[in-house]
């Protein structure tokens, strides 16, 4: 199970992985916590008015687009989008991040004893990046993943299971970087890598990788899933600077860090499920 803040997140965060453990067998959903009502329109050919005033019914659309290509399940949560606010603007009252923890939490503790999921994948307390539905996304993942086997805890979400493993996703690390931009330096091609270098900090992680799953196969799978949210990504992006296969085999994996477990697995992991028998 994953646990995203909006749809377009599971197609940008571990996106392959998911590919890879649905091909192979492994039963795999996806829990949006949001239906991203509050987005932005970020590829300028669809920022037109009639995209605007059906947007919410779009993310919707793109997100079934996109589970059908990575091949898994998918299930929306209920809450509404709180948008990324201003400076000194407050959150929209109704939002997800303002909802208090336990109701934001209870579907999510519901959908792990319905799915029963070994491996819960969420993101850090700064949700990858400061979004406040992607905070509160990892603070009802957290919760869900200690509650749910609880059986005095949300007692009508269903019988309590206890997931074996909680991963942080580390998408997006100094070391992902630094190996694009040299692959691309390498090849005589310009990467925009670099400046993304300049800006992060040069200091060991809080959460450093102690997991990487290989799923180069499934880069491309990875990218359409991406471009199926055509509202949300501009194909022309720098993000997609790096030619497929040269990102393949400067970086072939996706990777994680292990937060808790309940089964005995050695570090460093090259699996999810390492350790987790069925």
């Amino acid at each position: 199970m994953a646990v995203h803040a909006h749809p377009d997140d599971e197609s940008s965060k571990g996106a392959a992985t998911l590919a890879k453990y649905a091909a192979e067998g492994a039963d795999v959903l996806v829990c949006t916590m949001t239906g991203g009502e509050r987005g932005d329109v970020l590829n300028p050919r669809m920022d037109r008015p009639e995209m605007w005033a059906d947007l919410a019914n779009l993310r919707r659309r793109e997100m079934d687009r996109a589970r059908e290509i990575l091949g898994i399940r998918q299930q929306f949560m209920g809450f509404v989008d709180s948008g990324l606010p201003k400076d000194g603007e407050a959150l929209p009252e109704g939002c997800f991040a303002l909802t208090e923890l336990t109701d934001a939490a209870a579907p999510l503790v519901k959908a792990v004893r319905e799915f029963r999921p070994h491996v819960i994948v969420a993101y850090d307390e700064n949700g990858g990046y400061p979004h406040p539905d992607h905070i509160m996304s990892h603070k009802v993942a957290v919760e869900a993943y200690h509650a749910a086997g609880d059986a005095d805890r949300y007692p009508d979400a269903g019988e309590p299971w206890q997931p074996a493993k909680l991963y942080y996703t580390n998408a997006f690390s100094r070391a992902y970087f630094q190996a694009i931009y040299d692959a691309m330096t390498a090849a005589g091609l310009e990467s925009p890598h670099g400046e993304v270098l300049k800006e992060l900090p040069d200091e060991p992680p809080r959460w450093p990788i102690t997991t990487q799953v290989e799923c180069a196969e499934y880069f491309p799978t990875r990218k359409a899933a991406m471009l199926a949210h055509e509202t949300q990504v501009d194909p022309d992006h720098p993000i997609f600077s790096c030619p497929l296969e040269l990102e393949q085999k400067a970086w072939p994996t996706e990777d994680y860090h292990l937060v808790e477990a309940t089964v005995a697995t050695e570090l460093p992991e090259d699996d999810l499920f390492a350790g987790v028998t069925v």
